[in-house]
């Protein structure tokens, strides 16, 4: 579940460690096999969260987890080389821009939709 993949064996890019990262941001939860330290639990592993809390070489991510029939939310803090930036709020933000754009246009062009 850990292991490196095919031709991505040794160094860990400087990107990982020179990313800045704020609270609120959306994180996945990828575990780095060559770096035990700060390893979350195996459950984890491909979770998306949210970052709470912003340390010196750690994360801390809090994740929602179901246990039985409720969902709770789980606080962890994650070493920066076991989390990415997520890509969950792409679509999002260019819908968003795109709209903003279309508002503007009727807006110039003084159309009452929007």
């Amino acid at each position: 579940m850990f292991a490196r993949g095919f031709r991505n064996h040794g160094f860990i890019n400087l990107t990982t460690y020179l990313r800045n990262y704020k609270i609120g941001d959306y994180v996945d939860i990828k575990v780095n096999g060559a770096v035990h330290k700060g390893m979350p639990h195996k459950w984890y592993q491909g979770k998306t969260g949210v970052v709470w809390n912003v340390t010196k070489r750690a994360l801390g991510v809090e994740v929602n987890k179901r246990v039985g029939n409720r969902i709770m939310r789980k606080r962890l803090h994650v070493r920066v080389e076991h989390v990415q930036p997520s890509r969950c709020r792409e679509d999002f933000l260019k819908r968003r821009a795109e709209n903003d754009a279309i508002k503007h246009d009727a807006k110039a062009a003084g159309s009452e939709c929007a």
